[in-house]
């Protein structure tokens, strides 16, 4: 039988470092999921933004860095990309004998104290680095003031970003396609354990309220321009729950069908999930916890056929929980959408799929990782 993580032992003195805290996305749930395992650790951040995050992150330790005394950093902290890596790096760690990093920006460049043990739970390589520039700096997207900044500092940003990947002594990736991403960026090899998904807050419901959902954050590579379009060509109602850098361009773009709900709690989300008709994931994701949040509700979804969502959404008869389409084109996706809502599916086989995620599995997975890491580690290190 498997040990419960929280009988086994763990480092005294414990470090989580996170990129920020402004809102409960994917990467902060496996922050949550981390200081519930290791309950006195302390976190850093580079910003936070009090109460935008569980009230289990909020009450542990959080230590900030020098952005979150910078101008408009509240409101515009991704401008300050180019100082992201001065600020890791100016986290004080020294006496913490386990770090583990969050990363999907410059988390696992923070400077682990000698002899210590550094495990990277990596969501992703800096995607507006390396596959989504473009969409992040191309003509269109940013100013030319920002496209011609980035072009003096991402040379340099993505050499340094290389160079802190082989410091960690562990990696972890939250999928098979993020550790096929860390293979060709990094040249590293990497350990797959999927990122939690907290089923026993989702109750399955048949209930269909006339709309697809849509709960993201507002950035390019997301693709919810596509989702607006391919309803639109459907003739579908379209709810949007997020915000972002991308609000204003989205909002111009949408006809009446789309309804855009900003953030809402907890509470609000599991709502629009029971009362929606589907949920739609049309951009290429590291991973995406929506689409096991949806079918923890017991609600299928249209998603593109790359990426994470091959390793969640089934598309075949006898498991099916969703509908993958092949193409990011208007066409393909509205096609999708029709036959999602022609299709019936088993609302059980859509639980039982989520709950082989559930946050229960991916605490004792990390927590028997690391012990087993530090094993290892103690072993070459005399001093730990």
């Amino acid at each position: 039988m498997t040990a419960e993580p929280s009988r086994m032992e763990t480092p005294r003195h414990i470090a989580i470092v996170h990129e920020w805290f402004t809102a409960m996305r994917g990467g902060e749930r496996c922050v949550e999921a981390l200081c519930e395992l290791y309950p006195g650790a302390t976190l850093f951040v580079l910003l936070h933004l009090p109460g935008t995050v569980s009230p289990v992150i909020e009450r542990m330790p959080i230590r900030t860095s020098f952005i979150q005394h910078l101008p408009f950093a509240r409101s515009a902290y991704r401008r300050y990309l180019p100082l992201f890596p001065a600020a890791v790096r100016g986290f004080d760690l020294r006496g913490f004998d386990l770090v583990i990093t969050s990363h999907h920006c410059v988390a696992k460049g923070a400077p682990v104290a000698p002899g210590a043990l550094h495990v990277c739970y990596c969501h992703t390589p800096m995607r507006y680095l390396w596959d989504q520039y473009d969409a992040y700096f191309g003509p269109g997207r940013a100013g030319m003031l920002t496209r011609a900044a980035m072009g003096i500092v991402a040379g340099p940003l993505r050499r340094w970003d290389v160079k802190t990947a082989a410091a960690p002594d562990a990696m972890v990736a939250n999928s098979r396609n993020v550790r096929e991403r860390i293979r060709t960026l990094w040249h590293r090899d990497a350990d797959v354990i999927y990122p939690p998904v907290d089923t026993s807050l989702f109750v399955p419901s048949a209930r269909d309220d006339g709309y697809f959902l849509v709960v993201s954050a507002f950035v390019p590579y997301k693709r919810i321009d596509l989702a607006i379009s391919a309803c639109a060509a459907a003739g579908e109602r379209l709810v949007i729950v997020g915000d972002g850098p991308d609000a204003r361009r989205l909002k111009a773009t949408a006809g009446p069908g789309v309804v855009f709900a900003g953030r809402v709690d907890d509470g609000e989300l599991r709502e629009l999930y029971a009362g929606c008709r589907g949920v739609l994931f049309p951009g290429e994701e590291d991973f995406g916890i929506v689409p096991l949040e949806a079918m923890a509700t017991g609600k299928p979804v249209v998603a593109f056929g790359r990426g994470g969502a091959l390793e969640t959404v089934v598309d075949r008869d006898g498991g099916r929980t969703g509908i993958l389409f092949a193409a990011q084109t208007v066409e393909a996706m509205a096609t999708a959408i029709r036959r999602c809502r022609e299709t019936e599916f088993n609302p059980g086989v859509l639980r039982a799929r989520a709950e082989e995620f559930d946050t229960v599995i991916f605490k004792q997975r990390m927590a028997e990782y690391i012990a087993r890491k530090r094993k290892a580690h103690s072993s070459q290190s005399p001093q730990l």
